[in-house]
């Protein structure tokens, strides 16, 4: 046998014996398209152990967006099947414990439950926009921004328009809180998720307190509660223990009945959160990008902004300090919909390619194009968009008679169109002087190497840097969360006593032998961006037409 084999099979030894010890944390992740989980070493979870996935979409009904409770259960026991598949066929084990597990999900949105625990209303998630007078009204009284998706602004929507079901509502919680609470028993829910619900003060790391005290003031007389904090979640910071696995969880998440219960759970988190641990960008002056349905920057703040915009959350990281976040709805969907187009073409021709193979081809392409796309004009805005000023999504491929249509420029235009709204917002940043020391990307479109990557360099005109845990995403990042919740109970202190702060975990435990390629943004690609946005305002305009007409 080889030095290779043997060294192969020592360290598939370790990974089973780690396993059936249950020294493992697992992250599972709810986004838009696709539930993920991912098993990771709880003493190095920078290795990754064994994945599971499913897809699910969400469903347009009755003007709202939503997702079917019973498909986030379906959807929970296929990705963790596919999760316990992937374990017996690396690794030769069944699944039975974890060191640790955590939940995130898509934040914001609204989930409303009676006394009893029943849903009182259809789940309301972050696409929709029809919360716009509630938003108004609190931002107004609040005096920071309160964006349509959050918790808040669709609890006092209801509120105004008098749903039937108000007088009922007992808990409101997101979909992360959700599905924890189900697991565990506890309504708890992450700071950073929280700061998605109700602004959240970073001195406590809690609900701000004023703001808590305003909103009865401005609801007094129309909830079925004296205090709104009587509906919400519980807050938790990372490193905090959030409950157990019930009897009851471990058959909602196992369907073969192998999961024992009694396993701690970190607090759920958004998948802002776990964006920012799954690219380390949870201390001040770094940011990350996180593209997929929808595309967010986050940038951690090291003094509070001057003014109130509405193209910029304040958010938070996993320990409380507080983020600006630029949040789009729309994000890589139209893109991803352009490049089925060219894979059905093949297949049509008879030549079919994998979809990685298509994905990789057209963006090797659009490194071709030209520097602003040619002039060819690509809205992504499949829904409404706020910071575009858009109440509802129209796609739009939109080019003049001069035009330069070529696929290269048509690629590039798309995959500039992906970064546009975004780019809007991070321009508000740069008016308020935020610095960033370095910025990472993760999200699928980042794994063809030196593209997408490239691009949104010149967008940001910014270095970028992408990780090579990029595919992975938030359900890496829950995992880790969970990995260092475990560590710190292992300490019997809290995470500030035991002297392990979630950056400096994250800097010596999981990314200090990470690879990491940075993109430094090229001025042919900064100025033809600069173009490309310029353009992309102005045409706007033909967007909101649309919307009027359509």
């Amino acid at each position: 046998m080889t030095d290779a084999a043997m060294t192969d099979d020592v360290q598939t030894d370790a990974a089973a014996r780690a396993i059936r010890d249950g020294r493992t944390a697992l992250g599972i992740e709810l986004g838009s398209t696709r539930i993920k989980a991912c098993l990771v070493d709880a003493d190095d979870p920078a290795t990754v152990l064994a994945v599971g996935s499913h897809a699910w979409e969400n469903r347009y009904e009755d003007g709202l967006w939503t997702y079917a409770l019973d498909d986030v259960w379906s959807g929970l026991q296929a990705a963790y099947a596919d999760l316990a598949a992937d374990v017996q066929q690396r690794h030769g084990v069944t699944l039975e414990t974890f060191g640790a597990i955590g939940v995130s999900a898509m934040m914001h949105g609204y989930l409303a439950f009676d006394e009893a625990g029943d849903l009182l209303a259809p789940f309301r998630t972050w696409r929709n926009t029809n919360t716009g007078a509630a938003a108004a009204e609190l931002t107004e009284a609040f005096g920071v921004n309160i964006p349509l998706r959050w918790s808040i602004a669709h609890l006092h929507q209801v509120v105004l328009d008098g749903e039937t079901h108000v007088p009922d509502i007992r808990f409101v919680t997101t979909l992360a809180g959700y599905v924890h609470w189900k697991l565990t028993g506890e309504k708890v829910l992450g700071v950073g998720d929280a700061s998605g619900m109700f602004p959240i003060d970073s001195a406590t790391a809690d609900y701000d307190a004023e703001l808590l005290s305003r909103y009865d003031a401005v609801a007094a007389g129309r909830l079925p509660v004296a205090h709104v904090a009587e509906l919400l979640p519980d807050v938790r910071v990372a490193g905090a223990p959030a409950g157990e696995l019930t009897a009851a969880g471990a058959a909602l998440l196992d369907a073969s009945g192998a999961l024992r219960p009694g396993i701690g759970f970190c607090a759920p988190e958004g998948d802002a959160g776990t964006g920012m641990v799954a690219t380390n960008a949870v201390a001040p002056r770094t940011g990350n990008v996180s593209a997929g349905t929808s595309i967010f920057a986050m940038v951690v703040l090291e003094r509070p902004l001057e003014r109130v915009h509405h193209e910029l959350d304040l958010v938070t990281t996993p320990v409380g300090d507080t983020v600006a976040m630029v949040h789009c709805n729309n994000g890589a969907s139209e893109l991803a919909a352009w490049v089925g187009m060219f894979a059905r073409f093949a297949q049509a021709a008879g030549t079919p390619f994998a979809d990685d193979v298509v994905y990789e081809t057209l963006f090797r392409e659009a490194l071709a194009g030209e520097a602003d796309g040619g002039g060819l004009l690509a809205y992504n805005h499949l829904a409404g968009e706020p910071i575009a000023g858009l109440t509802e999504g129209r796609p739009l491929f939109v080019r003049t008679p001069d035009s330069r249509l070529t696929l290269a420029n048509a690629i590039r235009a798309q995959l500039y169109g992906v970064f546009g709204t975004l780019a809007l917002g991070m321009r508000v940043l740069d008016d308020e002087g935020v610095a960033l020391d370095r910025m990472f990307a993760h999200g699928g479109m980042f794994r063809t190497a030196g593209v997408a990557q490239r691009f949104l360099a010149g967008a940001l005109g910014a270095p970028v840097s992408v990780g090579d845990t990029a595919s992975e995403g938030g359900a890496w990042g829950i995992a880790v969360l969970a990995a260092y919740a475990r560590a710190v109970a292992e300490t019997d202190a809290s995470a500030e006593a035991s002297g392990i702060s979630l950056s400096t975990y994250l800097d010596d435990r999981v990314f200090a032998d990470a690879a990491i390629v940075t993109a430094e943004p090229d001025p042919a690609d900064v100025a033809g961006f600069a173009t490309y946005l310029d353009r992309y305002r102005a045409g706007l305009a033909v967007e909101a037409a649309a919307v009027s007409a359509l």
